[in-house]
């Protein structure tokens, strides 16, 4: 029994890892370029950002002698491992500086009237692509100055605004 649950546990998480991921990010060469890109929950940044960089190939001369290594994954104001996986991402609910990392769907702001900026809302910023050769220039400057590499066992808090004020859901 306890062998056919496991086998039954690991079946689904194959599954989960083969479903199709639509990824909004934004190629950042100091203004955004939004597109998005589809790839499987299983696949790790590294495999994603190849997906990238042929498809902003045949848009930005640049990428088309760059190499996925030279690229990077910055989400949430976190640079993300090329060997971490979506699925990671996911099943873990991992949180950035400023929201949860496992949204990949991006939603635009279309609330109207008095918005209260202090409640976390449950969707996530479009992740931005970069060359590591333009992080490396512009590291010191805004907004690169605020990203820092993604430590999965280090904990980002909650959303903060004015870097000090803590806002907590109400529950």
């Amino acid at each position: 029994e306890k062998e056919r649950l496991r086998k039954k546990w690991l079946d689904r998480q194959a599954a989960m890892k083969e479903e199709i991921l639509e990824i909004t990010y934004s190629y950042w060469d100091g203004t955004g370029h939004r597109r998005t890109v589809q790839c499987k929950k299983g696949d790790t940044v590294a495999k994603f950002l190849e997906l990238v960089r042929s498809s902003l190939a045949k848009d930005f001369r640049e990428m088309q002698n760059v190499s996925s290594d030279a690229l990077i994954y910055v989400k949430e104001d976190l640079v993300l491992p090329q060997d971490i996986s979506f699925y990671d991402l996911i099943s873990t609910k991992a949180r950035g500086k400023s929201g949860p990392l496992f949204n990949f769907d991006v939603h635009d702001d279309v609330r109207v009237g008095a918005v209260d900026t202090r409640v976390e809302k449950d969707e996530s910023h479009p992740g931005k692509v970069v060359e590591r050769r333009w992080y490396d220039r512009n590291k010191h400057i805004f907004p690169a100055s605020r990203w820092e590499i993604y430590d999965p066992a280090k904990e980002y808090g909650r959303y903060t605004i004015h870097g000090g004020e803590v806002n907590k859901k109400k529950k």
